[in-house]
């Protein structure tokens, strides 16, 4: 049997979801829910659809992939799932109303279907107890995360009883076209993901309650200097929702055996309970333990004090402490942070351990889980290996330890989780162990691993994975291999590091400004005229500078979840690393160019003046910052396999390319340039800056002191991406844009 069809019923945030990805991967979906009272039959799950199209962030990786969607209600169109291979249950967590959709669906169902349910609190066995053995079968719990086309852990909690071929089938087509890490889990409480991040959460918010911390100070620690999202726990709580939570740890504590510590970390928190009592029950409420204060024309972000109850502006935490994720070093602290810091993670560690071999036999699916399903740049054994068992052993002598951490403190492997674990095998069963091969130097903004078969990767490991001189020295050094650029972290690449450049800037320090970029030229024409070749295989944000790395990589292994753009006129300055030259020759190369000088720099013109951005592979390739030779893949663990396959496919026959010679319009193309610059600003849709910004793009673009009869080398467009850098950087205005962005994360327009 193959999956080629498949129904949804439920059409709510999860059915959406799920629904909505089921279409990205190209297959057909039935969407059904409640009939309606009132208009069409089917406007519940129309409106569904409609939500689906305006979902922002985007659902769809393109909008016309909705037609692959179908509406339907239960008591009209019930019928139609037997056509579906796979039947997947979304109704709202009542086990009445699931029995009887079961029940149902056990009548009109295809045979041998798969039918599951998105369920994240209900066991297994209590949703099959009506169930004939037939159907048990193929029964199964598929736990999306929302939002489920960005989250990528799928959880398939099974059964003995379940047929083992179907839900391998199942298994293969989640990971294969919905791009899910998947994790096959047993039907125990909480499954993997929610059974150790729940926890983590409650940890995390019941030692600061305990310790007196505010809650900014909680969330600045149990937050980026973690590697967690920046929400920290209580900016997650307001997120989920605090009436939610609460629901959620009833029934941890209904299902849960009284000796597990969840217990401890479960109980009812009486503020937590006044605070939904009043209705401040998070972001959908009337705030939570953050809220917005709109007084008139002025919005401040406020907390709450955790003894007094009292809303005061909320307090930006200064931990000392940079960019970089360094747990030893916070949990070694000697003040309040530090104490909370190892109290919240080693209560984790101990407790994700404890689950082993009973919840799960394999220590790499909690981390998976942990990683994917709650976005932590580590897991907890990853956490634990980079301090060391021993470091975590001895650090505290009132630790009690359990099993799992006694045995590795006095097993002989000490290396028993791997220099690196972000990487799995090509079946996606186990972490592989990879090699870095340039010790301390590379640790500061980059990483070279050695991937065996004269092949290297390099993983950026700054902030945002911005790109500094650094950066660019592992890349040109890397470059001499066979060289595959990837990253584990949530984004490829933010682009240029806009605080490098703002310290030169602030003491008039130009010529180091233009070294490095310079600097960022040599390395990406390094990267372009490699010996061996390049790929890509961005994820996440690959913009600016970051795509400049991208566009100029031989082949693209792109995720089906990038973003894709040069973006550098938002902060007042060009491309300067090639994206200016780059653009202009893929555009060049297209039918309108052969009859149109101006087509190719007015295009591109179109493209970077106004900072365009794809945020798919399908939007990407209209705009060219994605060719048809480059692939998609729709699961994130699959970006490296993917990438070695094509690197042994192409690696033998490979030579640089030739470089190219451009012939640009010069003053011919510029004046319609200005046109168009003059109307926008007589419309105000730009101000001086941009103004002025846009003239120095239009310069480089039109090819400078130029004319269509000479001809210019890619040296010629690199000088005149350059100097406009240069002309821009020292400019005030440009100087204000880079600091409001880095202050505010959002473009400043002057």
């Amino acid at each position: 049997m193959k999956i080629k069809k498949i129904a949804v019923i439920g059409s709510g945030t999860m059915g959406s979801g799920i629904a909505a990805q089921v279409a990205n991967a190209g297959i057909p979906v039935l969407l059904l829910d409640l009939p309606s009272t009132t208009g069409s039959r089917n406007k519940i799950a129309e409106s569904a659809k409609e939500k689906i199209i305006k979902s922002r962030p985007p659902l769809l990786v393109e909008k016309n992939k909705i037609d692959l969607i179908s509406s339907g209600n239960i008591e009209d169109d019930f019928h139609l799932i037997s056509d579906a291979d796979w039947v997947v249950e979304a109704v709202v967590e009542r086990i009445e109303i699931k029995h009887k959709i079961y029940n149902k669906i056990e009548k009109a169902r295809k045979p041998n279907s798969i039918i599951s349910s998105n369920t994240s609190t209900i066991p297994l066995k209590v949703l099959s107890e009506k169930m004939s053995d037939d159907m048990k079968k193929n029964f199964c719990i598929t736990h999306f995360f929302n939002p489920v086309r960005y989250m990528g852990l799928l959880e398939i909690v099974i059964e003995p009883i379940n047929d083992k071929e179907n839900i391998d089938l199942l298994k293969s087509f989640c990971d294969e076209q919905l791009g899910k890490g998947v994790i096959i889990c047993k039907d125990t409480p909480g499954f993997l993901g929610n059974r150790v991040g729940v926890y983590a959460m409650q940890v995390a918010m019941t030692e600061a309650f305990k310790m007196g911390l505010t809650i900014e100070e909680a969330d600045a620690v149990f937050g980026r200097p973690m590697g967690i999202p920046k929400t920290g726990v209580f900016g997650l709580y307001d997120l989920i929702g605090i009436d939610l939570m609460a629901d959620v740890l009833k029934s941890f504590i209904k299902e849960l055996p009284t000796e597990d510590p969840f217990h401890e970390v479960a109980l009812e928190n009486p503020f937590i309970t006044k605070m939904i009592e009043d209705g401040y029950t998070g972001r959908k409420g009337r705030g939570g333990f953050y809220r917005m204060n709109k007084e008139g024309e002025k919005r401040t972000l406020e907390s709450v004090n955790l003894k007094t109850g009292e809303y005061l502006p909320a307090k930006k935490i200064d931990l000392r402490i940079d960019d970089k994720v360094n747990i030893k070093n916070l949990i070694s602290r000697n003040d309040k942070y530090g104490e909370y810091a190892w109290s919240v993670l080693s209560k984790i560690i101990l407790y994700a351990s404890s689950l082993i071999p009973d919840v799960t036999s394999e220590h790499n699916n909690i981390d998976e889980a942990i990683r994917l399903g709650f976005n932590w740049t580590m897991g907890p054994f990853e956490i634990l290996d980079a301090i060391s068992v021993k470091f975590f052993v001895e650090k505290d002598q009132n630790t009690k330890l359990n099993k799992f951490i006694r045995e590795k403190y006095h097993g002989q492997n000490k290396e028993w989780y791997g220099v690196t674990q972000l990487y799995l095998d090509e079946n996606l069963n186990t972490f592989r162990r990879i090699t870095n091969i340039m010790g301390k130097e590379s640790k500061d903004s980059a990483k070279i691993y050695n991937l065996g078969n004269n092949t290297s990767i390099v993983e950026f490991t700054t902030k945002a994975n911005t790109l500094d001189d650094n950066s660019m020295h592992i890349l040109s050094e890397a470059s001499k291999n066979n060289l595959i650029i990837i990253n584990g972290a949530m984004q490829f690449s933010a682009g240029v590091n806009l605080n490098y450049v703002m310290e030169y800037a602030k003491d008039g320090k130009w010529g180091e400004i233009e070294k490095f970029i310079f600097n960022f030229q040599q390395t990406c024409k390094n990267l372009k005229y490699s010996e061996f070749p390049v790929i890509s295989a961005p994820s996440g944000l690959a913009i600016g500078g970051g795509f400049e790395v991208v566009c100029q990589s031989d082949y693209v292994v792109s995720h089906a979840n990038v973003v894709l753009g040069l973006v550098e006129t938002l902060v007042g300055l060009i491309p300067a690393g090639g994206g200016c030259k780059e653009m202009l020759w893929r555009w060049m190369q297209s039918e309108e160019s052969n009859s149109d000088p101006n087509f190719a720099p007015l295009k591109v013109f179109d493209l970077i003046g106004y900072a365009k951005t794809a945020t798919s592979p399908n939007e990407a390739l209209p705009h060219k910052f994605l060719l048809e030779k480059d692939k998609v893949v729709i699961n994130r663990d699959r970006l490296l396999y993917e990438s070695e396959k094509l690197l042994e496919e192409i690696h033998k026959d490979y030579k640089p390319p030739k470089q190219p010679v451009f012939k640009l319009p010069g003053s011919a193309v510029r004046d319609k340039m200005h046109e168009i610059l003059e109307n926008l600003y007589k419309d105000t849709k730009i101000l001086d800056h941009g103004l002025e910004v846009g003239k120095q793009l239009a310069f480089v673009l039109s090819g400078g002191n130029t004319s269509i009869d000479k001809e210019l080398s890619e040296d010629d467009l690199y000088d005149l991406e350059l100097e406009a850098f240069m002309n821009l950087v020292q400019m005030p205005k440009t100087q204000e844009r880079i600091k409001h962005t880095l202050e505010t994360g959002k473009p400043l327009v002057n």
